[in-house]
C-alpha cells in the first residue's frame, strides 16, 4: 500500500468502476480502490501502472480497513456495485470502518427507494448517503459522465469538487458536448454535466427517468429503422446514409449517431453482408425502463410511450412465439409507397414529434414526483446536464433547457413556444407514418402511442365522462357534473340491469 492520502475511494471495479476511477486519477485527485477480491485490484492497478498516465495516484488496497484508512477525512466513497443487496453489503461492511461527516455514495442504478431507506439510516448513524446517477456507460465513465447526485446538500458541497471536474463538459454557448478528453488529458473549460438534484432519492429517481426516456428514444429509433426497411425495402448501408444525414440536423444526437453507425457496419463473420442483420431481434434489459413505467402508473402519469419501449423489449423477447404466430396470423396486402424521399422526411418528423412526447412524459413525470416525495428539481438544470456525457445526449436538450428557462412552471412541454410550433409543423407527417404503418401492419407502437398521447392531451373533451357513469353504474363510484363546481359528486339510482326493463 502506498503511503499517499487518497482523497476519494471507489469500491468496485468491474469495467465501470475502473473507468471512473481513471477518471478521477486524470483530473488530479488521489484514489484508493477496493475490490471484493482483490485479485482484480490488484490487476487493474498492475495494468493501470504500465498504460495509463495518471497511475501514480491509484493506492490500491487489500482489505476494507486498510481503504478506509487510506482516504482522508471526511471520507467520500463511492460505490459501483450492483443495485441491491450488493449496497446494502456494502454499506454495512464500511460502517463499523466509518466517523461521523464520512460520506457514502452510490453511483450504481439504485431504484430511489432504497436511496431513501439508506440516506435515512445513515443519516441516524452521523453518516452522509448521496445516491448518485451516473450516465454515460463505459466511455462515459471514462471521459466524462452526465452525473446526477441527490442526497444531503452538505455531502454534495464535500462532493462537489471530483464530480464537477469528472462530468462531461459542453460548450457554454452552444450546449455541444466537448469531446476531446483522451487519457491523461481532461477537457478543461466549458459547462460541468453535473449538478445537485435535491433531498435523499432525488438522484437516482431522475437517473430512472432518464433511462426510461433512454428507453423511449431507443424505440423511436428502432421503429423508423422499421419503417424504411419493410415500407421503402432499405438496406442497412443506405439508412446508414440516412441516419447520418438526419444527425446533422435537429435530431443530431448520440443515438442517432451510433445508430448510423451500426447500420454501416460489415458483419466480421460474413464480410459481404452488414451486422445488423445477423443480429437477433430480442432485446434485453435490466429494469430502470420498468420502474419507470410502474412509478408513472403509481403515480397517475400517463408516460404512454415510455411503457410502450418497454413493453416492445417484452415483446421481441417471445421470438419463438413470433416465429410460430407469424405463420399463423396474416397481416394486410399493402403496395410499396412512392415517394421514397418524400416517406423518408415523413419519418424524420414522426421522429422528431414523438420524441417531443416521449421528453414530455418524462419530466411531468418528474414534476409529480417532486410533489410526492417532497424534492424541489430544476428541470433547466437537468436538461442542461444531459446535454453531454450520457446515452441521451442530444441537440435537442438544448431546447429543454431553453423552454424552462422562459417558464419555469410549464406544464408540459408541448405547450412551450418552440415545441408547439415543431408539434404543428410535424404533425401531417407524423400522422401520415403512423397510418402508413397501420395499413401496412408494421409496428410502431411507440410512435401511435406519442401521437394518441399528442391527441389526447389537446383534446378539451375525452370519452372519460361515459367511463366515469359506468363506474357509477356498477360500483357506485360517483361522478362530477359540468355544471357544478369540481369536487363535488353525485350518484344515481341506475337500474339493476337484472330486472327486466319496460318496453316503450
Amino acid at each position: 500500500m502506498s503511503n499517499k492520502q487518497a482523497d476519494v475511494g471507489l469500491i468496485g471495479l468491474a469495467v465501470m468502476g475502473q473507468n471512473l476511477v481513471l477518471n478521477m486519477a486524470d483530473h488530479g485527485f488521489v484514489v484508493a480502490v477496493y475490490n471484493r477480491t482483490t485479485e482484480r485490484m490488484t490487476e487493474f492497478v498492475e495494468k493501470a501502472r504500465r498504460e495509463e498516465p495518471a497511475a501514480d495516484r491509484l493506492v490500491g488496497c487489500a482489505t476494507l480497513a486498510e481503504f478506509v484508512g487510506a482516504i482522508k477525512r471526511p471520507r467520500r466513497i463511492v460505490l459501483l456495485v450492483k443495485a441491491g443487496k450488493a449496497v446494502d453489503d456494502s454499506v454495512s461492511q464500511l460502517l463499523p470502518l466509518l466517523e461521523k461527516g464520512d460520506i457514502v455514495v452510490d453511483g450504481g442504478n439504485s431504484q430511489w427507494t432504497d436511496t431513501i431507506r439508506r440516506e435515512k439510516e445513515l443519516a441516524g448513524k452521523g453518516i452522509h448517503f448521496v445516491g448518485s446517477g451516473v450516465s454515460g456507460g463505459e466511455e462515459g465513465a471514462r471521459f466524462g459522465p452526465a452525473l446526477m447526485p441527490g442526497g444531503p446538500k452538505e455531502a454534495w458541497e464535500a462532493l462537489k469538487p471530483i464530480w464537477l471536474a469528472i462530468a462531461a463538459k459542453v460548450d457554454e454557448k452552444t450546449g455541444r458536448p466537448r469531446e476531446d478528453a483522451s487519457p491523461g488529458k481532461p477537457v478543461t473549460g466549458g459547462v460541468p454535466c453535473a449538478t445537485y438534484i435535491g433531498a435523499d432519492g432525488a438522484g437516482h429517481y431522475v437517473k430512472m427517468v432518464h433511462n426510461g426516456i433512454e428507453y423511449g428514444d431507443m424505440q423511436l429509433i428502432c421503429e423508423a429503422y422499421l419503417l424504411m426497411r419493410e415500407l421503402l425495402g432499405m438496406t442497412a448501408p443506405q439508412m446508414a446514409e440516412v441516419f447520418a444525414d438526419w444527425n446533422k440536423g435537429e435530431l443530431d444526437s448520440y443515438l442517432i449517431q451510433i445508430t448510423a453507425d451500426i447500420l454501416g457496419q460489415k458483419d466480421p463473420a460474413k464480410p459481404k453482408k452488414y451486422l445488423v442483420d445477423a443480429v437477433l431481434d430480442t432485446a434485453g434489459q435490466k429494469g430502470t425502463g420498468k420502474w419507470t413505467s410502474v412509478s408513472a402508473l403509481d403515480m397517475g402519469v400517463p408516460a404512454p410511450t415510455i411503457a410502450e419501449a418497454v413493453f416492445a423489449r417484452c415483446i421481441s423477447a417471445i421470438k419463438e412465439e413470433r416465429v410460430a404466430a407469424s405463420k399463423k396470423l396474416k397481416g394486410p396486402k399493402f403496395a410499396r409507397p412512392r415517394g421514397k424521399q418524400a416517406l423518408i422526411d415523413a419519418i424524420r418528423d414522426a421522429l422528431y414529434c414523438s420524441k417531443v412526447c416521449s421528453y414530455a412524459q418524462g419530466f411531468a413525470l418528474m414534476a409529480e414526483a417532486q410533489k410526492e416525495y417532497h424534492w424541489t428539481l430544476n428541470f433547466g438544470q437537468i436538461a442542461m446536464i444531459w446535454r453531454g456525457g450520457c446515452i441521451i445526449r442530444a441537440r435537442f436538450l438544448q431546447k429543454i433547457k431553453e423552454a424552462f428557462d422562459r417558464d419555469a412552471k410549464l406544464a408540459n412541454l408541448m405547450l412551450d413556444p418552440y415545441f408547439k410550433k415543431t408539434l404543428q409543423r410535424g404533425q401531417a407527417n407524423w400522422r401520415r407514418v403512423v397510418a402508413l404503418s397501420a395499413q401496412a401492419g408494421v409496428p410502431t407502437p411507440a410512435f401511435m402511442s406519442a401521437l394518441s398521447y399528442f391527441d389526447s392531451y389537446r383534446t378539451a373533451g375525452l370519452p372519460a365522462n361515459l367511463l366515469q357513469a359506468q363506474r357509477d353504474y356498477f360500483g357506485a363510484h360517483t361522478f362530477e357534473r359540468v355544471d357544478q363546481p369540481r369536487g363535488k359528486f353525485f350518484h344515481v339510482d341506475w337500474p339493476d340491469p337484472k330486472r327486466p326493463q319496460i318496453q316503450v
